[in-house]
């Protein structure tokens, strides 16, 4: 079916994307992956493209329009790329929304246009070693010192966590408040106390900086609160069914690049004398493939046009659970059928498909795994 989601503007914007990822990313990403981080240059690269804070106001630097069609055309772009170690998703789709909506004035000025120019990088730290993405089980503590909060505890499995100049964390601010008893603190680059882990190893997304971050007694101005005292449980809900929307338009995007790619392949790769394509089971394996595919596509495509709506209310969380855990499922499923079908070949690194295969896999765990997603959408139809 032909989509009808993006107009000649969006499409302008893919071909700029597309030539910052040829000139930008590309020439440069065997190597991030083996030093395991990207360089500053990137995300400085990106900044003066334009491609940095989309829906950010012009007056901080930013691109000024919050239309989230042009955040996933970036988010497509990047998947067929198999560029996912530049991380610019997270930094415009997971954090932007948190230091535009919430954030002062005051707070905009300092932070907004390094945003949107790469000089600021951002992460958020949520996750704790002993509590995964259970908010109630957080563990970091900010004890009220009067002009500023002591900051103590450690998050880990965080994204940007060694490029970040500014990480946004979830704290326990009042301690018999529960899940109500949290706030988000923001910690600058080079505050005392603040010390980063090691760079962990991971399956895949090499290039993509991921660490523990660790918080011993760091003192927190007042004025780096964001949003509202024991107002973290609210904010975070709020922000979440963008995030999960982003992670499933990555989702359907890296399951169709992978059908384009393997569809390719079996009609050029031979087997006892004739290619792959010409036996049944490629066939049918191509079918399924392709019309769960259609059907995910045009699902997803309907949250985007919802989210990206002006005069609705934003997608609902609900279906944004709903386009999560089924987008990334089927990414996973057809990462290992394109697998098989690529034989011996697709076990090599240097094919797409086996790079696909690991970079592909924490889709159905980052962002609420596919359990939480279905405890979600269960509640909301049982209680």
């Amino acid at each position: 079916m032909k989509r009808t989601l993006y107009t000649e503007d969006h499409e302008a914007f893919r071909a700029v994307v597309r030539t910052f990822l040829e000139k930008e990313v590309l020439p440069h990403y065997a190597q991030w992956e083996k030093d395991g981080i990207v360089s500053r240059e990137a995300w400085l690269a990106a900044g003066r493209q334009g491609l940095l804070g989309l829906a950010v106001e012009e007056e901080y630097g930013g691109g000024g329009n919050p239309d989230f069609r042009y955040a996933s055309v970036l988010a497509e772009e990047f998947t067929r790329a198999a560029a996912p170690g530049l991380a610019i998703g997270l930094h415009n789709d997971i954090i932007g929304p948190y230091l535009t909506k919430l954030a002062t004035d005051e707070q905009k000025r300092r932070w907004l246009p390094g945003f949107c120019s790469g000089e600021i990088v951002t992460a958020i730290a949520m996750t704790e070693p002993g509590a995964g993405s259970d908010l109630q089980g957080i563990r970091t503590t900010a004890e009220d010192h009067g002009d500023h909060w002591v900051l103590n505890g450690s998050k880990t499995f965080i994204s940007n966590g060694i490029l970040a100049d500014l990480v946004i964390v979830v704290a326990k601010t009042t301690p018999e408040g529960g899940a109500h008893g949290l706030s988000l603190l923001v910690v600058e680059r080079g505050m005392e106390g603040f010390e980063r882990g090691r760079n962990l190893d991971k399956i895949g997304q090499k290039s993509q900086d991921t660490a523990e971050l660790f918080f011993e007694d760091v003192r927190v101005p007042k004025e780096n609160l964001l949003g509202e005292l024991d107002g973290a449980f609210v904010h975070l809900m709020t922000n979440l069914a963008q995030e999960r929307l982003a992670i499933a338009v990555a989702g359907i995007a890296g399951a169709e690049h992978l059908l384009e790619l393997t569809t390719r392949y079996v009609k050029e790769r031979e087997a006892f004398g004739r290619p792959l394509a010409r036996l049944q089971h490629v066939r049918f394996e191509i079918a399924e493939m392709a019309t769960e595919c259609a059907v995910t596509r045009t699902f997803v495509d309907r949250c985007i046009a919802e989210h990206a709506d002006p005069t609705g209310l934003g997608l609902d969380p609900v279906n944004a659970s709903m386009a999560k855990w089924w987008a990334t499922e089927l990414q996973k499923r057809v990462a290992d059928r394109c697998l098989q079908l690529h034989g011996g070949y697709g076990y090599m690194s240097e094919f797409p498909v086996a790079r696909a295969f690991t970079d592909g896999r924490i889709q159905t765990i980052y962002g609420g795994t596919t359990e939480i997603m279905k405890e979600i959408i269960g509640r909301s139809l049982l209680g």
